[in-house]
């Protein structure tokens, strides 16, 4: 039996692009570090293949880590942060669940950039909520609240705790207040 935050590979297939435009937007703050490293970038452009069907999802079970080990090659926190935001992109296809990794991860970005706006990690996940079609909404409300389910990204791993697991609880009670 798949775990619930698996999602159906149609769902999963759904919500990639969404995790892509959340990477996306952090993805220049690992690319001022380091604008030679396409793996993040490359993380992205998978996600959205995956989303339009042009890849399937076993292979990219295989290369999910990819993207974000190129949080190696950077310094600052936000860049890392951006790196890891791409990974968790480009594992949907293994997992629906790190859609909200990577809204996470890219929130935490954008706070770690601009450490003086204590309101930027807020509004990128209102940013990020703003941009979910209602297929994707629909997708992400049928994964089970963090912590909830402990097989899988929204267990009691390193999503779950501190700005991450702050970021995806933001992400779910907005879920929660749109209509199902």
């Amino acid at each position: 039996m798949l775990s619930p935050q698996a999602l159906s590979e149609e769902d999963r297939r759904r919500v990639a692009d969404w995790a892509a435009d959340c990477a996306e937007r952090v993805l220049f703050l690992f690319e001022a570090e380091a604008p030679g490293d396409d793996r993040p970038r490359d993380g992205i452009a998978r996600a959205r293949a995956f989303a339009r069907g042009e890849l399937d999802a076993a292979g990219e079970i295989r290369r999910r880590f990819v993207a974000g080990g190129a949080s190696h090659a950077v310094h600052s926190p936000a860049a890392k942060a951006a790196a890891w935001s791409a990974g968790q992109a480009a594992g949907v296809a293994h997992m629906g669940a790190h859609a909200l990794g990577a809204a996470a991860y890219a929130a935490k970005a954008v706070a770690l950039a601009s450490p003086d706006d204590k309101s930027a990690g807020a509004e990128e996940i209102r940013w990020q909520v703003a941009r979910m079609s209602a297929l994707v909404r629909s997708a992400l409300q049928r994964l089970p609240l963090l912590g909830a389910d402990p097989a899988g990204p929204l267990g009691s791993g390193l999503l779950a705790s501190g700005v991450l697991g702050a970021n995806i609880r933001a992400v779910q009670a907005a879920l929660a207040d749109v209509p199902r």
